[in-house]
Parts: C-alpha cells; structure tokens; sequence
C-alpha cells in the first residue's frame, strides 16, 4: 500500500514540476519544452497588405465540405472579391456612445475600431479597453458584404467597396438612445448596398441593416456574408500561469457550443454545421467576445477558413432570394462587441452565454456564478462576495468535510504508535504491512476515510476556480486595501504567501505519513503549487486563501471535539 502511494506521489510530483517548467518557459518568452501543442508560441504578426477578408476570384465555388479552404475561398459559396471597382478612396469617422469610442472606414462601411469606455485598459487604466483594431501589429474585425448573385453584370458590394459616409450626428447626446451611421455603395452589376449602423444607449449590440436594391433590369440573387477575421496571436497581457480559450466559436442547436482553435484551421480539421436556421459565429477571448447574430429562422451557411498568414475568418452566409428589378430586399442582423455578462448574452440569442466558457463544469459553474451575483448586490463588492460564497459552500459540505477531518483525527491519535511499529519493523516490510492493516482494523480507522469526502467536493470548487477566473465582473474590481483589481496578481505578494502559509499549516495539522519520502512529499507539494498562486488573479487567490483558513477553523474544531490534541506534525527531513 505505502509503495502504491509512493509512486503516485511522485508521479504527482513529477508532473507538477513539468508543467511548472513549461509554464516558466512560456513567461520567459520560450516555447515549451513539454507540451508544446497546450500552449503555443506566439504566432507571426500578420501579414500588411492583405486584404483580411474574401479574396478569391468571383464566381469561383470551392467543394461544400470544405472546412479550410484555400485562402480567400468561402466553403460553399462563391468567393468574395477582393475589391470593388472604382478608387480606394478612405474615410474614417469617429463615433461615441456611452459605451463606445469606434471607428468606421467608408471602404466597405466597415467597423474598424472599437474601443470598450467602461472597461479599461489593462496596461493603461485611463484609456479604454480596445476590442476592434486594424494595425501593423493586431487585426480584429467585423466585415459584411455580398457575394453570388445570380443576373448581377459584374462583382458585387463587399467590404472592400468604397462607399459614401452619409451626413449625421456622430455622437450619442444626452436625452438620445439611438444613433445611426449610414453608408451607401455606388452601383454595382445592377445592385447597391446601403449599410446602417443603429447604436443604443447602454447596449454593447449594434443592429446592422443591410438593405439590398437592384437597380438593374434583371433579378439578382445575391448572398449576405458577415464574417469575424482576426489574427491567431494571444491578445496582449495574457497570464502564461493559465489558459484561457481565444478564438472562433460556432453554435447550432444541433451541435450546440462548438470552439475551434487556430491550429485545427490551420490543419483542416474543423467540423461544424454547414447550414442552419438558427445559431451564430463568434470569436472569443478572456472576458469579451464579438458575434455576429441573424434573426431566429433565417436560413444560414457557416463558415471558417484561413485567410491570410496567421489570419482567421469565421462567418455566415444568408440568402436573400431573387430580389426583381427595381425592387428591395434587406437584412437586419447584430453584431455583439463587447464583456462576456451572462445575464446580457442570454438575453441577446440563445446560446450566447456560453461564450462566457465553463467547459464540461458549466452545470456546476452557472448555479455558482449566479449565487455569487447575488451576494455581490447583497454586498456591493465583489471579493466580499467572493469569501462569503466560499462560507455558504463550507456550510453546505460541513459534515461532509467533518467526516473527513473525524477521520484525519483519528490517523493523528494512532500516528505514534504507527510511527514506532514502522521503526521496529522497517527490516520486515511485509510484516510491516500486516501489523499496519492490524492496527487499523483494530482501531476502526479508514486511511482512505479523510480523502473520500474531499475528492466529492472537488468538482464544485473546480467550477468556482472557473467562475472567478471567466467573470468579467472580476476586472478591475477592487476588494480592500492595496487589492485594487481582482482580475490582476496581487501586487505586494501578501494574498499569495498568507496562503502558502495557510497551506503549510494545514499540512502541519495533518497526521504524518508513516512513510518519511511520502512525508516529505506532503510538504514539498503546498509549496510547489503555491508558487503558481503568485502569479494567479487576486481573485482565486482570495477564494482559496478563505478556504484555507476555514478548512483550518473547522479540523481544529474537531480535533478539539475529540480529544485530539493540538500537535503540529513539522517536517524532519534528516534521515
């Protein structure tokens, strides 16, 4: 038993010193030497000059069950057009909400920039955190345009057409909920594209119409295409001491959640729906995302593809039907830009709260997510919502943790004579063994006994490790003190090394283990995974230091309930 226990430990202790190895690597700016798929290097910059977007020459139509298609070539469909006829001609213009400062470029009547004003940034709290960019080093886009059409003489609007900016106001006043930006496309193959963007107060999803005329004197039958393109670098500031999801996500109610990493686009192994009636296209990273979203019913085709090098599409294509001469057809879909809060996501699509990702503990993590929003408006602040929920948690596991530390207990009293039977017998390990088994059985006592409960409890606390972590409420918001942001590391290093201690002291409360290496082990442990917490949100840091020092309270507590005395098991490392 004692040498089954060994080799796991080791194992145990083994790998956590790998992952650390890894993960000091990946914060030195090396790649792993371990596992170099689970985290990869920082990718290429993007290629300038690219178009970002559909490129492939018009009326070419790629095999349907392509996934990732060659460059440029939307699945299914006839591919974009590069560009527009007509001069190149940019216009930007700034826009602001009470939300928002964007951008958007004539060329295509494109959103360029998106800069979130309640959220700021991490590296420079007086700016606004940027969502949206297109720059020498990061692209982020939302593009939209027309492919296809049957009866059109020549290509298409697309997200490359020049296009006039119509007159307006472009900020959102006071005592003003709505604001619209307006372009127009000149005509093309018999076909015009106007494009409007419509911001609400308070609201982080636009409303895009597009409204299709043909002008010419055939029907057209063209298709609406709404992609998300973006590079597949790691947005900036992220922690190299956990993973967090960025990239594409597709979701259908057949096939529900769907992420897609970079490298499986990159490789051709994408698997999604083709076509739907209902669902959306996202890109996710930590705490935001962005989604294209078209009305419940419409018929859609999804889409993912590589577009340049190290540059990524995700995208749906609608059909509008014949729209005859003279005659109009128009869309209204939304584009969601913005934090990932579960109340406005579900009520924005169905599924759409699941870009906030929980993984396979979503059942566990949502219920936990939503007690701890109401102990936050209980409470007003959020790191004392966080060390309240720990106690109700606590409560709720109390007798099961009970029956754990009962057990704890009990190992602790027969330690002695455990300890002299191992001395007396350590030239006769099956002896050894017998006599221990013994013992155990004459004094009623499980070794399993103290591991059993814990191990119930760790899925629920698991979920609240991804809760914390996931939870856009977490950014820059303070707790007490010097913790100002509990999304960021603590700057002082106090909350980390109050719970190395809080960890090294409930290994003191312990029974020993009779083996002296498993002993040792048991030490060396609290301390290796403590070094992680130092680099760890102030957030999880609180949740596990609050558990600590409950789960501390309460086997003092028991120990004094049965008579076992309060002895530290210190560490003896000679011999």
């Amino acid at each position: 038993m004692s040498d089954i226990r060994r080799t796991i430990l080791w194992v145990i202790f083994g790998f956590s010193v790998v992952l650390l190895w890894d993960k000091w690597q990946i914060h030195n700016g090396k790649p792993p030497t371990f596992f170099p798929s689970a985290t990869p290097a920082a990718a290429p910059e993007p290629q300038r000059g690219a178009s970002a977007g559909p490129s492939a020459s018009p009326g070419s139509v790629p095999p349907a069950s392509s996934q990732a298609a060659a460059p440029g070539a939307v699945p299914g469909a006839a591919a974009v057009p590069a560009q527009g006829t007509g001069p190149q001609v940019h216009e930007r213009v700034t826009v602001e909400t009470d939300v928002y400062r964007l951008q958007f470029d004539s060329e295509g009547g494109t959103l360029v920039f998106a800069e979130l004003r309640k959220y700021a940034d991490m590296a420079d709290k007086a700016k606004g955190f940027v969502l949206f960019d297109q720059s020498p080093t990061r692209v982020y886009l939302p593009q939209s345009g027309l492919i296809g059409g049957a009866g059109a003489t020549s290509g298409l609007p697309t997200h490359k057409t020049p296009m006039n900016l119509m007159p307006g106001p472009r900020t959102l006043q006071d005592g003003q909920n709505t604001l619209s930006i307006r372009f127009e496309s000149p005509d093309l193959g018999g076909v015009k594209l106007v494009k409007t963007w419509t911001l609400k107060r308070g609201a982080y999803d636009m409303v895009v119409r597009h409204e299709v005329l043909n002008t010419g004197s055939t029907p057209v039958a063209p298709q609406l295409y709404l992609q998300l393109v973006r590079d597949g670098n790691k947005p900036p500031g992220e922690s190299s001491f956990y993973s967090t999801f960025t990239g594409p996500a597709i979701y259908t109610e057949a096939k529900k959640y769907q992420k897609i990493e970079f490298k499986d686009i990159e490789a051709g192994k994408v698997d999604v729906d083709q076509s739907a009636s209902n669902g959306y296209v996202a890109m996710v990273q930590h705490y935001f995302a962005s989604a294209w979203l078209l009305p419940q019913g419409a018929q859609r085709e999804f889409f993912v593809r590589k577009v340049d090098n190290n540059l990524y599409a995700v995208g749906m294509l609608a059909p509008l039907g014949t729209i005859a001469p003279g005659a109009s057809q128009a869309v209204e879909a939304r584009l969601f830009a913005g934090p990932e809060i579960e109340k406005t996501l579900e009520a924005l699509a169905p599924g759409l709260e699941l870009v906030k990702d929980y993984g396979w503990l979503t059942i566990l993590a949502k219920p936990l997510y939503w007690l701890l929003d109401h102990l936050h408006k209980l409470l007003g602040n959020w790191g004392w919502a966080i060390v309240a929920l720990v106690v109700l948690l606590k409560l709720a596991f109390y007798w099961l943790n009970a029956k754990a530390y009962a057990s704890m207990a009990k190992m602790k009293a027969i330690n002695p004579k455990i300890m002299e039977m191992r001395e007396r017998l350590k030239d006769n390990p099956q002896q050894m063994q017998m006599e221990m088994m013994r013992i155990y059985r004459e004094e009623k006592v499980n070794p399993l006994g103290g591991c059993l409960p814990i191990v119930i409890q760790i899925p629920v606390f698991i979920a609240l490790y991804w809760v914390l972590l996931s939870s856009v409420e977490m950014r820059n918001a303070p707790w007490i003190g010097w913790i100002q942001d509990l999304s960021s590391p603590d700057p002082y290093f106090i909350l980390p090394l109050l719970m190395t201690v809080s960890s090294l002291l409930q290994t003191a409360l312990n029974p020993a283990p009779p083996d002296p290496m498993q002993a040792k082990m048991m030490w060396f442990m609290p301390l290796i995974f403590s070094v992680m917490f130092f680099f760890f949100p102030s957030g999880l840091v609180l949740y596990w230091l609050t558990n600590n020092i409950l789960s501390i309270a309460q086997q003092w507590l028991i120990n004094h309930r049965m008579g076992v005395p309060l002895r530290l098991n210190l560490p003896k490392f000679k011999g």
